[in-house]
Parts: C-alpha cells; sequence; structure tokens
C-alpha cells in the first residue's frame, strides 16, 4: 500500500473496473488495444493542453481539466491491458514490451502537453518542475528495467506509475472543474504571498510528482545496490568454502 494511493482508493477503483475486465476477459479482447488506446489518449490530453496554451487565457482552466480527464483514462486503459492479459491468459513477451514501450511514450507526450502550456502561459518556476518529473518519471522505470535486466527484482518506490497518472490526472481535472466553484482569477494572499490560486491545484501535484519521482529512483538504485552486494556475495560463498577446503 502506498501514501500517496491509499488502499482503499486501489481496491474500490479495482472493484469498480471489476465488470469490465470480466467483459473483455470473456470476449478475449487482445490486452494491446487498450495500450495502443492509452497512447491515443494521452495524446488527446497532450493536444487539450496545447490547445489551451496556444487558444486559450491564463483563466480558460476548462482546457487542463479536460487534460487530466483524458490522462485518467488512459491510466485506466494502462490497467486494464495487464488486467484483461493476466485474467485471459494472453500474457506474451512481446506484450509486455509493448506495454512498457506505450507507457514511456504515453508519459513523455503527457509530460510535453503540460510542460508547453506551463511555458506558454509564463509559469516558468512550474515548468522547470514539469521538466524535473518528466526526467524522475523516466528514470523511475529505466531503473527498474535495468535491474530486472540483472535479475534483481525492483518494484519499490512512494511514486511509481500509478501513483504519478493520478496525481497529475486528478489534479489536472479537479483544476478545470474547480473553475465551476472559484473564480480562475482568484488569489488567496497574506502579506504579499499567494497562498492559494487554482492553478495551483494543477502545479501543486506536479511538483510533488517532481520531487518524489526522483525519490523514488533514488530508493530504487538504493534498493538495487543492495541486492546486488546480497547477490554477489551469496555467489563467492562456494568460491570460498572451496579454498578454505
Amino acid at each position: 500500500m502506498s501514501l500517496f494511493l491509499p488502499g482503499f482508493v486501489q481496491s474500490g477503483f479495482l472493484k469498480l473496473v471489476k465488470p469490465l475486465i470480466s467483459l473483455f476477459t470473456r470476449t478475449r479482447v487482445n490486452p494491446n488495444w487498450f495500450t495502443t488506446l492509452g497512447l491515443i489518449l494521452n495524446i488527446v490530453a497532450a493536444l487539450s493542453f496545447a490547445w489551451g496554451a496556444k487558444y486559450g487565457t491564463r483563466e480558460d482552466l476548462q482546457y487542463i481539466g479536460w487534460g487530466g480527464f483524458f490522462v485518467l483514462i488512459g491510466g485506466l486503459c494502462d490497467m486494464l491491458d495487464g488486467k484483461v492479459a493476466r485474467a485471459a491468459g494472453l500474457s506474451t513477451r512481446f506484450g509486455a514490451l509493448y506495454d512498457s514501450v506505450l507507457d514511456r511514450y504515453s508519459e513523455v507526450i503527457m509530460f510535453l502537453g503540460m510542460g508547453y502550456y506551463l511555458v506558454a502561459k509564463d509559469y516558468f518556476y512550474e515548468s522547470v518542475f514539469c521538466f524535473i518529473a518528466l526526467g524522475g518519471s523516466t528514470m523511475v522505470s529505466y531503473i527498474r528495467a535495468r535491474s530486472e535486466a540483472l535479475h534483481i527484482e525492483c518494484k519499490v518506490g512512494i511514486m511509481q506509475r500509478p501513483e504519478r497518472i493520478v496525481w497529475l490526472g486528478a489534479g489536472s481535472m479537479f483544476c478545470g472543474l474547480s473553475t465551476l466553484f472559484v473564480d480562475p482569477s482568484y488569489v488567496l494572499d497574506f502579506n504579499g504571498i499567494h497562498l492559494f490560486k487554482p492553478i495551483y491545484i494543477f502545479t501543486v501535484p506536479l511538483v510533488i510528482v517532481a520531487v518524489l519521482a526522483n525519490t523514488t529512483s533514488i530508493q530504487r538504485m538504493i534498493h538495487s545496490y543492495r541486492e546486488s552486494a546480497v547477490k554477489e556475495e551469496a555467489s563467492q560463498i562456494p568460491q570460498s568454502s572451496q579454498t578454505v577446503s
């Protein structure tokens, strides 16, 4: 269970989509279709951010909201492909590779859309954090892949892909929805410090992901170092025993 994606959220969501998993399992839909659809939805999300950057104003937060919505639906497809593949017995080595590759493209495209919006609207510091979040997210996946290539299981970390998708997607979507309740130009100010603006509902989760994705990369490096040290020590035991005898 992750602090940043509580167990009750995960279990509740799984119960919600269980009928879909059962349906697609019975009809034996190729899981790669969900993987492809997830990529397409992230492209749509990026286009929503880009459209808002080009044609919207700073107060047109609905573009961010739609972008977040498509990120979340894309994340749902990402979850369905693995669940359906395992339940229907359709898992393949190429399917696992295809899923990993398209997940990376989906994430890069998503961050590209967010970054373009932030740069276009002169949110300089936030755009820097967007770049840092992209780098951290990429390294989280890369370190796991390299570790597993060395036969080291590496799934540790506080900000893995599901957490990133939920934080970024939900933050963006609720930022767009906030315009239904709060004026987009509203500012809560204290002694000249902006404590709250509706755009923060989008940018604060982005900053959190930037920090914690890189923290997760460090966690995985430490984990892989310890596991590799254990394996190397174990591999030397027979040789040492043979020398003693």
